[in-house]
């Protein structure tokens, strides 16, 4: 099957299996590039396709939980500072592989800019050795990943290496994670596995506000509980460049070894599947009756309980208070279709408390 016979069937939408439809593979990976949607809103959207994925297996590594899967080769969208850069499949591209990866007890998401790279060898030699990239797709949730070179079908074996996290860690995490760990996948590459997932055009939804669900892959996907049940108290909601924050007092800032008697906390998340939102810059000014209370960055921190968020000690917090949250630097993660042009655009918002 031709490029522009794959792109017709798409444009009608029908679903599209495509095993059997590449001879080989190899400089075929350079033109999977499906549609993408035309005049995206500056915000999550529905993407104009949606493409299926597979499990090589799961491993454990000392305190982690780790899941390696695969998909085709596709783009995905790299973010430096506050500059968006597409990764665009090579000749050399055969695989996209995804590395699920979380805290075995608690089944926390690491979403902490870890130092994750992939060995992959095949008959005793390295293939390729690469990093892979803090991601958030919609089907997938936060993950680690990057498209690798092979060296055609067979044998291989996947080692992940996972350094230590970038971020503070509190509670039971408090130096759970220092070491460096590693776990590795035997798996085989079979171009008819690979090119036989399912690749679906969503027609009309594409390019509108939402997202489609996360997949059901029997992996920790990042997924932010409702705000009631984490710990502390709710005290606002705001959203901005369509990230929505939800504001939390937690009245034991010693926990979180911070100053004050109360723990500022803010959780990050997407808008619709609720996905957690790490590695940005995130600051907050407390007013009370006009006054500036405390003002400072939010340290973004890992807890088992509270999970991913960005947080601070401050001496109380009251009904009536406004706290102004500033993003300095945007999410430095890069992102799958739908979430491009998101999280860019990020102005102050003020929120007023109620407790």
């Amino acid at each position: 099957m031709r490029r522009r016979e794959v792109l017709r069937a798409l444009s009608g939408g029908a679903v599209v299996a495509l095993a059997g439809c590449l001879e080989g593979f190899g400089t075929q990976s350079a033109w999977r590039d499906p549609p993408l949607v035309e005049n995206r809103p500056k915000a999550v959207y529905v993407p104009a396709v949606t493409e299926a994925m597979g499990m090589y297996g799961h491993e454990m590594a000392g305190p982690y939980g780790l899941a390696l899967m695969y998909s085709y080769p596709h783009r995905f969208w790299n973010v430096t500072n506050r500059e968006r850069e597409k990764v665009v499949v090579t000749d050399d591209d055969a695989i996209h592989l995804m590395v699920a990866l979380w805290d075995r007890e608690s089944r926390q998401v690491i979403p902490t800019g870890s130092d994750v790279s992939l060995r992959i060898e095949r008959d005793g030699g390295v293939v390729t050795q690469e990093v892979a990239y803090p991601m958030l797709s919609q089907q997938m949730g936060f993950h680690y990943g990057a498209n690798y070179p092979l060296d055609g079908e067979g044998d291989y074996e996947a080692t992940v290496t996972v350094g230590r996290p970038t971020v503070r860690t509190t509670g039971a995490f408090a130096g759970r994670f220092e070491e460096v760990r590693s776990a590795t996948f035997a798996f085989t590459f079979d171009t008819d596995d690979v090119y036989g997932l399912e690749l679906r055009r969503l027609g009309d939804r594409a390019g509108e506000r939402g997202a489609i669900p996360t997949m059901d892959m029997d992996v920790p996907m990042g997924v932010v509980p409702p705000v009631d049940s984490l710990p502390g108290t709710p005290v606002g909601r705001t959203r901005t460049g369509d990230a929505v924050f939800e504001v939390l007092a937690i009245d034991d800032a010693a926990r979180f070894d911070a100053d004050g008697e109360t723990y500022l906390a803010v959780v990050a998340r997407t808008p619709y599947n609720r996905i957690v939102i790490p590695m940005m810059a995130l600051s907050a000014t407390l007013s009370r009756g006009g006054e500036v209370i405390s003002e400072g960055p939010l340290t973004e921190t890992l807890d088992p309980e509270l999970g991913s968020h960005y947080g601070a000690g401050v001496e109380s917090l009251e009904s009536g208070d406004e706290i102004r949250l500033r993003v300095a630097v945007p999410p430095q993660v890069a992102r799958h279709d739908g979430y491009e042009t998101a999280f860019f655009e990020m102005p102050d918002r003020t929120i007023a408390v109620e407790r």
